[in-house]
Order: structure tokens, then C-alpha cells, then sequence
């Protein structure tokens, strides 16, 4: 086994531990319980929270399924990628248009 193939199959542990945690508690949402284990969830809106929750699961599902560690590693980063760019603030400026009639033609 490669060493990438050996640190993604210990981050898929990792994460299987912490997913394993919040399935075996009763209070609250599945949102509201990650959010316990993974705080950069709290930057998500709350409709985000529970996309992140159910996408995290079911990534994590198929990587165990499937034996590819990546798909779920892949899925939280992508999140927390996510929700360190909203705490940011990035994405609340109005974005500006152009019209037609004021692009300019490419070459």
C-alpha cells in the first residue's frame, strides 16, 4: 500500500469514527449533531447544514461501498472549503452583470 493510499484510508477512518459518534446520539438533528463534531459546519446557513450533513453521509457510504476512500475526503473538504469561504464573507457581494451590449467581442 502506497503512502497516500495509507493516509486516505486513515482519514476515512477518522471520519467513519466521528460519523459512527453522531449516528449513536438521539438529541437533535443530524445537522445540529456534525455540527457538534465538525464546528466549521456552524458557518453554513442552515439549509446548507443539512445538505452538508446528508452529503457527507452518503459519500462516506459509497466510499465504504466502494472501497475509494477519496469520495468522502473529497466531500468534507469540500464543505469545509465551503464554509471557510462564507465565513469569509465571500459570496455576499451582489454581483454586477454585464449587459450585451456591453461586452466586448473576443478576438
Amino acid at each position: 500500500m502506497s503512502e497516500s493510499a495509507d493516509s486516505a484510508r486513515i482519514s476515512l477512518l477518522e471520519l467513519a469514527a466521528q460519523l459512527v459518534a453522531v449516528s449513536t446520539s438521539t438529541e437533535g438533528t443530524l445537522a445540529a449533531r456534525m455540527s457538534d463534531r465538525f464546528p466549521w459546519m456552524l458557518a453554513l446557513s442552515p439549509a446548507d447544514q443539512e445538505a452538508c450533513a446528508n452529503d457527507v453521509l452518503a459519500a462516506a457510504r459509497a466510499s465504504f461501498a466502494t472501497n475509494q476512500p477519496h469520495l468522502a475526503i473529497a466531500e468534507l473538504t469540500s464543505w469545509r472549503e465551503t464554509a471557510t469561504a462564507t465565513a469569509a464573507g465571500l459570496g455576499k457581494e451582489p454581483v454586477e452583470w454585464l449587459d450585451d451590449a456591453e461586452a466586448v467581442e473576443r478576438p
